[in-house]
């Protein structure tokens, strides 16, 4: 009996189950094999299995922009089985995913319809589409980044598994870049919004202390803003006994950032919740939206990134 005399359901049960590499190998048995293992409901699932935790609604808006401005989107060339060097020879670039060899690798990814989950997928493996997404404690945990998540674009780096960002520049200072980077710095904007724009908050009248909250946060308008992790606290008015606490009915809210040292500037903050902007200055920075964290993994995140001593 052939693979091919099992029935459909039978057959692309047995493809789910291949990995990327092993779906390359099948598709170059035949042509009838060749369509079914390129095919877009294979390679979603690993897509979402390896990068659905790193690619947000940005991430896949611009590869609809990166396909669509491709000169090569139209091309007759661009298109499997079309090809000058014939699919096997393609398949056999795709194979090299898991070979290590790069200059295969890219030219394999751009061999694929541009439109193609597989293609897409092909993109990131390679490094070749830079992807925006955001990084914990950025700069190699520069101490002026503790505690703090910012968008970046990155590539991915099969050979070290890492990534190398490339950070907004900040006023007149260049693009910051960063190498190797690792998976579990990276997260998917939780916010779908431009680092330059002002988060419009909608749980402000819920805050009470002892809640978890990340805030935008800029040095000066020129810079994008980053979000920073912090609690909400308790007003000096109050001792902080819970059973007698109405801090949460006062227009006014305590973030504090408890890596820093007690006196320190960036240690404690105020925000009017009831008419909230963008509030600070140029000598303390611009505090920009609020979000209330409830996700227990997400506040765990920050649990795992924090510093091993206080800061200044």
């Amino acid at each position: 009996m052939s693979v091919l005399d099992l029935p459909d359901l039978a057959l692309d049960l047995i493809l789910e189950l291949l990995p990327p590499s092993g779906l390359s190998s099948m598709a170059k048995v035949c042509s009838s094999l060749r369509e079914r293992c390129v095919s877009d409901h294979l390679w979603e699932k690993h897509l979402i299995t390896k990068w659905g935790k790193v690619l947000g609604p940005a991430a896949h808006r611009d590869w609809r922009c990166y396909i669509s401005s491709s000169c090569h989107l139209d091309s007759p060339n661009n298109r499997i089985g079309h090809h000058p060097l014939g699919f096997d020879k393609i398949i056999s670039l795709i194979r090299s995913i898991s070979s290590g060899d790069e200059k295969r690798k890219r030219y394999a990814a751009s061999s694929l319809p541009l439109d193609s989950t597989m293609s897409f997928y092909l993109s990131l493996e390679t490094g070749r589409f830079w992807f925006p997404a955001q990084v914990y404690n950025r700069e190699n945990g520069h101490v002026g980044f503790m505690l703090s998540c910012y968008d970046a674009e990155l590539s991915y780096d099969t050979h070290t598994d890492t990534f190398q960002a490339r950070y907004a520049p900040h006023g007149r200072k260049a693009v910051a870049v960063e190498k190797g980077v690792t998976w579990e710095r990276l997260r998917a904007a939780p916010i779908d919004i431009s680092p330059h724009h002002l988060h419009v908050s909608d749980s402000l009248n819920e805050l009470k202390p002892g809640d978890h909250i990340e805030i935008q946060w800029r040095r000066n308008k020129a810079f994008p803003y980053g979000w920073w992790y912090g609690v909400v606290g308790h007003l000096e008015s109050c001792d902080g006994n819970l059973n007698h606490c109405h801090c949460h009915l006062n227009e006014m809210v305590v973030l504090e950032f408890n890596q820093y040292t007690v006196g320190s500037r960036w240690r404690r903050t105020m925000i009017n919740k009831r008419d909230h902007r963008e509030e600070g200055n140029e000598e303390e920075g611009f505090y920009g939206g609020i979000r209330k964290l409830s996700c227990k993994e997400e506040i765990a995140m920050w649990t795992r990134l924090w510093p091993s001593s206080i800061l200044e």
